[in-house]
């Protein structure tokens, strides 16, 4: 089950190819093989997930059945209001309004059919405070999974990020943090995440990997099951050369596997599902102004992310998209040194938000509130640095921070940080000034700017940036933490330091396509038999990051919708599915 036939076989052929192995792709085979289609899914690395797998789960999914099961009901209007304040547009336009039809449709659809369940994110607010947002009830993420159910499949699933995990365990947010947080302060959490470590050690020693898997892990896990369940055929390591046209319209692919080409024939159509360009640096050059060469970023999605599909799409028609306001879902990021000389990205999305946290650019002074979203920081750093000014910053902490939280790459108490200082990754020094010394930041203004943050935190405020007054900023630092979450000082030498560069979490901009997920070409008239979802298909957000989840939603709804498109259902066709 989920075996391609032997490679000795010249063609192969199927109703739906999907290339790309992320949710959305897989959201796709999966809605295709639960409606009759024969379904073949390939993915040019070894292993199966994409980003996705490396994501924290999170879908955005505004009136989504949990959400109204907990009692949370809101008109589309609220959230229209919302979008067409974020996404600064009177009117929305057809992608979108679809996307607000389809997506608790979607929901129900993989809830009740598939392997794939949700907890609701009641509590994660939006982004922003404007108008018409809402202060829990439109997130969702897939719930925790046991990696046994996939037998041998579990060694094809990407597994979490390394930097980011503990010896490869995933840890969820929310609860399963905070005890991790919390493990030497309360008997309660030592215990619950003593009882997480010894499983993790067992699953090593029995599996070689993790098998609770959480966040976008359990997700991509659960997605796999349910196209396994429903024989949908899986290729790794299979690299597609092109597509195929037959009177315009594409009819497959030609791909490459163990060095033989395959053609691979699809009746009704093929998905693109690759992942957009986060290291495709070409068009990095053309796409990122502070990239100009390429070179420069740091995005933390993996590395075979590097535009076949948008390249793909474009030999046949297809037009990408360049003039969104940002092109990708920015993310600041450390550079974490690698085996091979190279350097791998550390997402910094969780301890800026902390009590004992500051960022400065190279002046020593503040330029964000360091709360918001990544998105936002980036923007904020962007908007600060002159066009000579590289667009970097450096992210500081105390002492008592560092222990508690933890600064990127560098974990808290009890492990150690002497390493991390060693390999130049990790600045420490008893003092802010020889700190700033080491860094290459002005030491009198950075004493400036600690000592004035420390006043106004003690306090709870922060009248430069108003950290710590929205719910989302309220949400993201240290709940128990009074007078402000978010919000408090730099005291406790030695003081610590990582430099944040510009990085990314994935692409927005991607291949035009309509309300169908059918891709456009420069007529935008749709390219027969073909299709994009996820970061291939150009965002619906239209380069804006209004909420947590506004990637993998989207993308896992024109899955839904993509494969309903290729079993014959139109996009408001009902069907009987009880």
């Amino acid at each position: 089950m989920g075996v391609l036939p032997s490679t000795d076989v010249d063609n192969l052929v199927c109703d739906v190819l999907v290339i790309g192995s992320g949710a959305s792709g897989l959201a796709s085979a999966v809605t295709c093989a639960e409606l009759g289609l024969d379904v073949i899914v390939v993915e040019k690395e070894p292993v199966l997930g994409g980003t996705s797998a490396w994501s924290g789960g999170w879908l955005w999914i505004p009136r989504n059945p949990l959400a109204v099961a907990e009692g949370t009901v809101e008109e589309f209007e609220q959230v229209r209001t919302y979008l067409r304040n974020e996404l600064h547009s009177e009117v929305l336009d057809q992608r979108m309004e679809m996307f607000l039809e389809q997506g608790p449709k979607m929901v129900d659809f993989f809830q009740r059919h598939t392997e794939v369940q949700f907890f609701s994110g009641s509590k994660m607010p939006d982004f922003h405070a404007s108008e018409g947002h809402a202060r829990g009830g439109r997130s969702l993420c897939a719930l925790p999974y046991d990696g046994r159910r996939l037998g041998p499949w579990i060694n094809k699933l990407r597994r979490p990020l390394d930097l980011i995990s503990l010896a490869g365990m995933g840890i969820a947010g929310g609860a399963d943090l905070n005890h991790f947080l919390n493990a030497s302060r309360s008997a309660r959490s030592m215990l619950y995440a003593g009882k997480r470590l010894l499983r993790h050690a067992r699953d090593l020693l029995c599996h070689g990997r993790s098998m609770h898997l959480v966040n976008g892990n359990a997700l991509v896990a659960r997605l796999l099951k349910s196209a396994l369940d429903r024989n949908v055929r899986l290729l790794t390591d299979t690299l597609v050369q092109q597509l195929l046209q037959e009177d315009q319209r594409v009819v497959g692919a030609r791909i490459e596997r163990s060095a033989r080409p395959f053609d691979i024939r699809a009746r009704r159509g093929v998905v693109m599902a690759c992942g957009g360009f986060p290291h495709d640096r070409q068009r990095i050059a053309r796409q990122f102004a502070h990239a100009p060469d390429g070179t420069g970023h740091l995005s933390a999605a993996p590395k075979g992310n590097t535009g076949d599909g948008l390249r793909l799409g474009e030999s046949v028609g297809a037009r990408v998209a360049s003039d969104l306001p940002h092109a990708a879902a920015w993310a600041p990021v450390s550079s974490v040194p690698r085996e091979d000389g190279g350097f791998s990205g550390f997402p910094h999305l969780m301890e800026r938000a902390k009590p004992g946290f500051l960022a400065v650019r190279q002046d020593g002074r503040r330029f964000v509130n360091e709360a918001d979203s990544y998105h936002d920081y980036m923007c904020a750093l962007f908007d600060a640095c002159g066009p000579e000014e590289p667009p970097v910053s450096w992210l500081i902490c105390d002492h008592r921070a560092q222990r508690r939280y933890g600064l990127g790459w560098s974990k808290p108490f009890p492990f150690p940080t002497a390493s991390h200082v060693r390999m130049g990754y990790l600045i420490k020094d008893p003092t802010l000034a020889g700190l700033a010394r080491q860094c290459g930041i002005d030491a009198q203004q950075l004493e400036a700017t600690v000592n004035s943050f420390n006043q106004f935190a003690e306090k709870g405020c922060d009248p430069q940036f108003q950290r710590g007054e929205s719910l989302y900023n309220q949400n993201q630092g240290e709940i128990l933490h009074g007078p402000n979450p978010s919000l408090g000082s730099l005291r406790q030498g030695p003081f610590y330091a990582v430099k944040l560069v510009p990085g990314s979490l994935g692409t927005f901009a991607g291949l035009h396509t309509d309300a169908c997920a059918r891709v456009l070409d420069k007529n935008d008239a749709p390219i027969p038999g073909l299709f994009a979802v996820g970061n291939d298909m150009n965002s619906i957000m239209n380069g804006f990051y209004p909420s947590g989840g506004i990637t993998l939603g989207p993308g896992m709804t024109f899955g839904y919708i993509a494969g309903r498109t290729l079993a014959g259902l139109s996009d408001r066709e009902e069907r009987d599915e009880g």
